[in-house]
């Protein structure tokens, strides 16, 4: 499932896809196709996600 807010989100806090994927302790190829929807993110991810952006999950995948 695709969520834009991914990529939005990090590219307003001024973050490369490898950024992330080193938050998340991942390689980039895999957060990629998280961001692009290829790949369902795991739940400890998105929240991980959530509380470094400082937003709720529910805002990553545009519940709100």
């Amino acid at each position: 499932m695709y969520f834009k807010r991914l990529e939005e989100l990090r590219i307003d806090h001024d973050m490369t896809q490898q950024d992330v994927a080193d938050l998340l302790g991942c390689q980039r190829e895999v957060y990629r196709r998280y961001e692009k929807g290829t790949r369902t993110i795991p739940v400890d991810f998105l929240i991980k996600l959530a509380d470094h952006y400082k937003v709720s999950v529910d805002y990553i995948l545009e519940r709100e």
